[in-house]
């Protein structure tokens, strides 16, 4: 790309979170390990650095640190976070730990409006996440902005190196969005010209070098990611593409009907379609922990791809619809100094003498730059728009053993779900909304008869990217229609509960 911001990672889960941010100011930006020598970052010439947050202390012992050279090499560079107190300790300022831990919703009185608070009010409403502070700062650096736990909010000098103490990538700082902008127009004198669309023929390129002349097996599960992934590898490299649908039981009501007649009749896609729902059921019998569910369905899923590659002739790729968020949560190579939340199947479950070579185009996206690109590729509206889905499917939605009985209730009850957050004009506002089979059981009376049934969660929560998310405030009456039915039309379930956790500390998916 014509310009170029990296945002050096110290293990911060909002990491890909500020490069969202980026984009959506129309800059490109990609994400690298904090600690990348100076001469690699050189030989990409970025137009400017974005230090992200980390849960280390950077006093601290194994402590990563940035090369001494990236601080001082006259490129515009923005600390967030643990990327302040990283800049303020390696150029001689004074960092240790706060006599508070300052975590939530905070406000911050800006002292000079420079070019990083420009148009903006004096006082910001911000979202801090930080155990320690800066007690001096470096020699050359101001203050810029104060709050009531942190006597240095934000610095700047006079080569373009700024520092904040707060999180501008995340919704709970409202002008997060202009800091950004600011820091990329007013400091870094970008132009912006990176648009969704342009994704398309870079990966169109990169797949095609990769590749080759070999052949590609995708899997399918129903979601947009998927679906995306396997439109652009077809635009790639036609008539090398082979689509796996497995029916693995996990899926939602009508799933396989759904996808076979977008992706065969609607996009000419090479489509094949397994039942493997045996299978899968067999590897998850008895199995509670969750991670144990994601790494068995992965293993499975991988098992199930090469006897049926085995089928097909040179198959040496396999692609997946893997997206930012399944990355950071679970802590890939491209994060090693973050703490992992949850292993996605089709990154952390996948086994090391995997004989496929994997094929990722989507690996550095968000769900919403994944929809624009659908459009852009033709896929139909209502498979763009659709609501996001876990990749182990129900299996993660049914707390405790996964069966057979436990699966034909939910599925009931989420298809109950979702009918009347449509009927009711809502699904498009919603990030997801989705009903959940707890382990619990309780007391009921129905037809004057006692009863000891099942209890459905309800979630359904707003977000703009799923690394945060608030939980929905849905109308009395909608969630009134929606545990009346679940209760009268699923055999065995007799309470329904709602749940109003935000993500953090909750996530969204209960396991």
């Amino acid at each position: 790309m014509e310009e170029l911001v990296l945002v050096l990672d110290f293990g911060s889960q909002y990491s890909q979170l500020i490069a969202r941010r980026v984009r959506e100011a129309g800059v490109y930006c990609e994400l690298i390990p904090g600690t990348t020598p100076w001469e690699t970052i050189r030989a990409r010439a970025p137009r400017a650095l974005i230090l992200s947050g980390g849960p280390a202390s950077v006093y601290g012992d194994g402590a990563p640190l940035a090369d001494p050279a990236v601080l001082t090499a006259g490129i515009p560079v923005l600390g967030i976070c643990y990327g302040m107190q990283l800049l303020a300790h390696q150029l001689g300022g004074r960092v240790a730990g706060a006599g508070k831990r300052e975590y939530g919703p905070a406000s911050v009185r800006v002292d000079e409006p420079s070019r990083l608070f420009k148009d903006l009010p004096s006082t910001l409403s911000v979202w801090m996440s930080h155990g320690d502070s800066i007690l001096e700062a470096p020699a050359g650096f101001r203050r810029l902005a104060e709050s009531d736990n942190s006597l240095i909010a934000a610095m700047a000098d006079d080569a373009g190196r700024f520092g904040i103490a707060f999180h501008p990538e995340v919704i709970h700082t409202p002008q997060g969005r202009e800091i950004i902008r600011n820091f990329l127009y007013e400091v870094a004198a970008c132009r912006g010209s990176w648009k969704p669309a342009a994704f398309i023929e870079q990966a169109t390129v990169a797949i095609r070098e990769q590749v080759g002349e070999g052949r590609v097996l995708c899997a399918l599960s129903g979601g947009v990611d998927s679906a995306v992934c396997a439109t652009l590898v077809h635009r790639a490299v036609p008539g090398q593409l082979t689509c796996l649908l497995v029916d693995n039981g996990l899926l939602r009501r009508d799933e396989r009907r759904r996808v076979e007649d977008v992706m065969q009749r609607h996009l000419r896609i090479d489509l094949k379609t397994v039942d493997a729902s045996d299978q899968f059921l067999g590897a998850l019998q008895g199995v509670i922990d969750p991670e144990e569910k994601r790494r068995r369905i992965g293993a499975t899923f991988i098992t199930v791809f090469e006897r049926e590659a085995g089928t097909l002739r040179n198959v040496d790729f396999l692609a997946q619809g893997t997206l930012y968020p399944d990355v950071i949560e679970s802590t890939s190579h491209d994060t090693v100094n973050a703490h992992r939340i949850k292993t996605h199947h089709n990154v952390g479950g996948l086994p090391a003498d995997l004989r496929f070579q994997l094929v990722e185009p989507l690996r550095y996206l968000f769900k919403d730059e994944v929809r624009a690109i659908g459009s852009a590729l033709g896929l139909p509206d209502d498979m763009v728009q659709r609501q996001p889905f876990p990749g182990p499917g129900l299996a993660v939605r049914i707390i405790g053993e996964v069966t057979r009985d436990r699966l034909e209730t939910l599925r009931a009850a989420d298809w109950i779900v979702i009918d009347e957050i449509k009927a009711a004009g809502l699904y498009r506002s919603l990030w997801q909304a989705f009903a959940i089979l707890t382990p619990l059981q309780s007391v009921g009376v129905m037809g004057d008869y006692r009863t000891y049934g099942n209890v459905v969660a309800v979630r359904a929560v707003q977000s703009e990217d799923g690394m945060t998310a608030d939980w929905a405030r849905l109308p009395y009456e909608v969630l009134a229609k929606i545990s009346s039915r679940v209760v009268n039309e699923v055999p065995g379930v007799n309470r329904v509960v709602y749940d109003i956790s935000s993500k953090p500390p909750s996530t969204i998916e209960w396991e």
